[in-house]
């Protein structure tokens, strides 16, 4: 059994990067930790109601551990060091052997920093990946993980954001099957979730 953990700067960041993939570790029998950030309070959505979702996006998943940075939204970068802290005592409690994290090339100044302070506090971790994100810059994926078995799995979990869903094109899940059949394209696969790998450990 392995132990993943996925961290992400807002409610649904995690889902529209890898909410496949999750599904599939889930799926495999392993150990899945969800580290979400901030509380989304600047985006469209209560904080409450942001909580709401992404609990229960969880729960489609299959995903038992969900943890809150309790940073605030839109000023991770002002609280680098407790930023680091938190994700430490992520890694901690998951005992996780791959990280899922942002891609430090994104115009989303708490993406950025949620990738960038991942780095520091995971430097001991033997694997750690960074996923697309539709605020990426020049993402370019080259290790995959076959979704085709749980796609709509990660719909149904994108869904569950309601808030967001209903605010933003970029919440869609016509344009998440859309990227996955282009990504599973690459990796010869009817649909796939592509990664940058920071470092990836083949053989423990």
């Amino acid at each position: 059994m392995r132990s993943i953990l996925a961290i992400g700067a807002h409610p649904d960041d995690i889902e529209i990067g890898c909410g496949g993939t999750l599904a599939q570790f889930v799926a495999n029998g392993d150990r899945v930790t969800m580290l979400v950030i901030t509380d989304g309070a600047n985006g469209p959505g209560d904080v409450e109601q942001r909580k709401t979702e992404q609990e229960n996006a969880c729960n489609v998943l299959g995903v038992d551990h969900l943890i809150w940075g309790n940073i605030p939204d839109c000023e991770v970068s002002l609280h680098e060091k407790e930023l680091v802290a938190v994700i430490e005592r992520a890694i901690k409690f998951s005992g996780c052997d791959l990280i899922l994290t942002h891609s430090v090339d994104d115009s989303h100044q708490d993406h950025v920093a949620v990738a960038r302070g991942t780095l520091g506090a995971a430097r001991h971790c033997p694997s750690v990946m960074a996923y697309d994100a539709p605020s990426s810059i020049g993402f370019h994926e080259t290790v995959f993980v076959d979704i085709s078995m749980t796609i709509d799995k990660k719909v149904e979990a994108l869904r569950c954001h309601a808030s967001q869903v209903a605010a933003s094109p970029m919440v869609s899940s016509d344009r998440e099957r859309a990227k996955a059949t282009v990504a599973g394209h690459h990796a010869r696969r009817p649909m796939a979730e592509g990664f940058q790998p920071v470092r990836m450990l083949l053989c423990p």
